[in-house]
């Protein structure tokens, strides 16, 4: 592998870009590694997983560019720097491959240099006025946490105007953002992290400004806002409706401008929202809708969504709430989920699916099966609201559960997801797992039984012969929570 030409060897550690264990370890090899790694490495070099508290070394490749700047300053601070740094120390011009600021690490990174605010605020002016002058453009910004305003250095118009990727929170004073919307108009991915109990107008502003739009993501913290602090942000959103194409909203509670907005929004791709509320579902037409993911919505008003749909959905993930469940209807209704599922989904992966235990609906899950052979993850809730106390009624349901998903045999299927009352006999269960034929399986379970020694037993065996990769009793949210890795 040595031998291979530069250009085959990026392509490899291009694969490998958010594995830094990897990329270090092929930094080892060879100068030549060495040489091609480096770039990616320092593309974004504060996204890894890492305690950046302890890497010094860091701090010593971002001082050493300052070496002769600040050397006095911070001899007269008492400030002792290794004899590492220098300004011929260094083997590459790190800061030249690289593209991205996070404020947080960044601060982290200075805090090893001192631990006084003063010291500290010095050093950031110093290393953020270095990045913008050595870094000849800016793709990914990071600036929750921000003190210093970046954009008043002389050469942060040519740095920031060509910003990708932003991800901030509205505890940062608007003024910020008034001065990046000025510079930044080309912002393809926002990501806000809601601190304040107040509206952010700077952060409306920059998004009204923004011509290529793509991804939107706000995430509630735990904060309960005086003030209605969406509307002004959807609203600008909804100007946008002609270009974004993903939609990511953790609302902490419900709002009227959301129902006015998200019907606007025809181009989606992504749907994922947390307060559903009540629409017009005429008006919910998403032809090029690939992932829904949608808490408080009824199972009828998903399926008329998946209806609208053009054949081209991935994912659909639900949370399993009351007003889903308690339905006259209910039984009705998840049957024609099921159906939708299987006539409109083909080519779906991952799945929520949750239906009555009649014999109709057992009868089209084993349908979905079959024609949806592209299935990886499947989450499966049996409801059976006068049943759910009866333990041999639930053993019932979930010995036909193993029996479709042994006669339909979906060969992609990685893992599934048994939510809520599911329960399975020792035999029924060793009778699924000694005639599954597809892949490895990760199954995870919201009942502690099968941790009891018997259980236990039976699963050790089937991981060693490979037909099981985990066996896991998990909280009912994280069961339910498709992005909850096993």
């Amino acid at each position: 592998m040595s031998k291979f030409n530069r250009d085959i060897l990026f392509l490899i550690f291009e694969v490998l870009r958010n594995d830094s264990k990897s990329l270090f370890s092929c930094l080892m090899v060879n100068r030549f590694w060495c040489e091609t790694v480096i770039p990616i490495l320092w593309r974004n070099p504060w996204c890894y997983d890492i305690n950046y508290k302890n890497k010094d070394y860091l701090f010593i490749i971002i001082i050493s560019y300052l070496y002769n700047d600040i050397n006095e300053f911070l001899t007269r601070q008492e400030i002792q720097l290794p004899l590492l740094v220098s300004s011929q120390s260094l083997m590459f011009d790190y800061l030249s491959f690289c593209r991205s600021i996070n404020i947080q690490t960044i601060s982290t990174i200075i805090s090893i240099g001192s631990p006084l605010d003063y010291i500290q605020f010095n050093l950031q002016q110093e290393f953020y006025s270095l990045f913008i002058k050595k870094c000849p453009e800016f793709k990914y910004l990071d600036m929750r946490s921000i003190k210093p305003q970046i954009f008043h250095f002389p050469e942060a118009k040519a740095c920031l105007e060509s910003l990708c990727e932003l991800k901030c929170d509205t505890f940062i004073d608007s003024s910020y953002f008034y001065g990046l919307a000025r510079l930044c108009q080309y912002i393809q991915r926002l990501v806000i992290f809601n601190r304040n109990t107040n509206v952010n107008h700077g952060i409306a502003k920059l998004i009204e400004v923004q011509r290529n739009l793509k991804y939107f993501e706000w995430i509630d913290g735990l904060y309960r806002n005086l003030y209605n602090p969406y509307r002004e942000i959807l609203l600008a959103i909804e100007k946008k409706a002609d270009i974004i194409n993903h939609i990511k909203l953790k609302f902490m509670y419900d709002d009227i401008t959301l129902r006015q907005v998200i019907p606007k929004l025809h181009k989606l791709k992504t749907l994922i929202v947390t307060c559903f509320g009540d629409f017009n579902k005429d008006q919910l037409n998403y032809h090029d809708l690939v992932v829904i993911k949608i808490a408080h919505i009824t199972l009828y008003d998903v399926s008329t969504i998946i209806e609208s749909s053009g054949g081209h959905i991935k994912e659909v993930s639900l949370n399993f709430f009351p007003k889903m469940l308690n339905t006259d209807d209910f039984d009705k209704e998840s049957l024609l989920f099921i159906r939708k599922i299987y006539k409109k989904c083909p080519s779906i992966e991952y799945l929520s699916l949750i239906f009555s235990p009649s014999k109709k609906n057992f009868a089209e899950f084993e349908k979905l099966l079959k024609i949806c052979q592209n299935l990886k993850s499947l989450l499966l809730h049996v409801y059976d609201p006068y049943e759910e106390e009866n333990n041999e009624k639930m053993l019932e349901y979930g010995e036909e559960i193993l029996k479709i998903l042994i006669k339909s045999n979906p060969i992609n299927l990685r893992e599934i997801r048994f939510f809520d009352h599911f329960k399975f006999s020792l035999e029924a269960l060793e009778k699924f797992l000694g005639s599954w034929r597809g892949h490895t399986l990760s199954i995870l379970t919201t009942d502690s039984i099968y941790e009891r020694k018997y259980y236990k037993k039976l699963i050790n065996k089937y991981k060693n012969n490979c037909v099981i990769k985990d066996f896991k009793c998990e909280s009912p949210m994280n069961v339910e929570d498709m992005d909850f890795k096993i």
